[in-house]
């Protein structure tokens, strides 16, 4: 992953197709979320995201538990436009493939901002090539090849209506044990060990006149995915990433920035630049947090001190009071005497 970019959050708009793939496949989205650590949000899933370590996890979990199917194929097949009928309905109401072919990167923007893709065209050729964008590119990206090449069949056969068909299929990775598996649901030759993971077509149906073409409605939803992306808000600073990763795994509290910097998918270095930028240093934010989650847990009164103390990552009670006291001027169990001058 990039250096730079790697502390990204994916966006988990896509929420019901992994809720609908993972009931395919025999188990409970609801189960690798708690495992992972993540919070689902339906109520709010147009803003909801996820780390992009944690979406990786996530994949890698969803592979493991399944077992009637390979997971990234029912991922692929029952990918819809939930949250973005928009972007179904410029789809849909395209006048040609390559016109059709800018939802490619407006899915980018508003799913995964690291994988793009893009129609390469050499002779009578075109490809529809995926690539992974980023310094080190993840053991889990092919399963996510396999997903959105299943979603991008599915999507573009359907346009062509039977005038024509992709010729075949090419991966980076090796032959996995569910080629065949592959090979029967794609429905083209497969190709493993090649330069670029990509699908192929005769480079003439990129003009194809598609039969669903309405142009007052297709400048209509764009317009609409244009207003989309205007309202998204900006990406969180890296001090909030890390506020957030902390809060979902207090574990992260008495580990270093190694760990810390792992959560996110960042290198170490990269997580301290990235906080000097914002005039942070890591030690000083893990204390604030600290702090934080230590008058609200006092608060509590079910949470006994040492339970409290073994949360925030002290190694025992002793060490938390005297963190507290040099944070507030009291002990811990003074605090709860007068919660309120906190």
């Amino acid at each position: 992953m990039r250096a730079d970019a790697g502390d990204e959050r994916v966006p988990l708009i896509t929420l019901p197709n992994w809720v609908k793939a993972a009931a395919a496949c025999g188990f409970s989205i609801g189960d690798v979320f708690a495992e992972i650590g993540i919070e689902a949000d339906l109520l709010h899933a147009e803003r909801a995201t996820v780390s992009a370590a944690d979406m990786g996890r996530t994949m890698a979990a969803c592979v493991a538990r399944s077992k009637r199917r390979h997971f990234p194929f029912a991922l692929g097949e029952t990918f819809a436009f939930e949250y973005l009928p928009e972007l179904e309905t410029f789809l849909t109401t395209s006048q040609t493939l390559r016109e059709s072919a800018r939802v490619f990167e407006w899915l980018r923007l508003l799913i995964n901002p690291h994988l793009r893709m893009q129609v390469h065209e050499h002779g009578e050729i075109a490809s529809l090539r995926l690539d992974w964008q980023g310094r080190d590119t993840p053991q889990v990206f092919q399963w996510f090849v396999e997903a959105t090449f299943v979603a991008v069949l599915k999507f573009g056969r359907a346009l062509m209506l039977n005038r024509g068909d992709f010729r075949r299929a090419t991966f980076q990775g090796e032959r996995p044990a569910h080629a065949t598996e592959a090979r029967e649901l794609l429905r083209l030759p497969l190709v493993y060990g090649q330069p670029h993971n990509a699908l192929e077509l005769d480079r003439r149906l990129l003009d194809l006149k598609l039969e669903g073409a309405f142009e007052l409605l297709h400048r209509q939803a764009e317009q609409l995915v244009v207003r989309r992306l205007s309202e998204r808000p900006p990406p969180p600073g890296i001090a909030v990433q890390l506020e957030h990763a902390m809060e979902r795994k207090p574990a992260l509290l008495g580990q270093g920035i190694e760990q810390a910097a792992k959560e996110l998918g960042l290198h170490p270095r990269t997580l301290q630049r990235r906080l000097a930028l914002e005039q942070l240093r890591y030690a000083e934010l893990q204390a604030t947090l600290r702090l934080k989650l230590a008058k609200v847990w006092l608060s509590d009164p079910a949470l006994d001190i040492e339970s409290i103390s073994e949360r925030l990552g002290f190694a025992d009670r002793r060490s938390f009071t005297r963190a507290f006291a040099r944070w507030t001027g009291r002990t811990p169990s003074e605090f709860r005497k007068r919660p309120s001058k906190g």
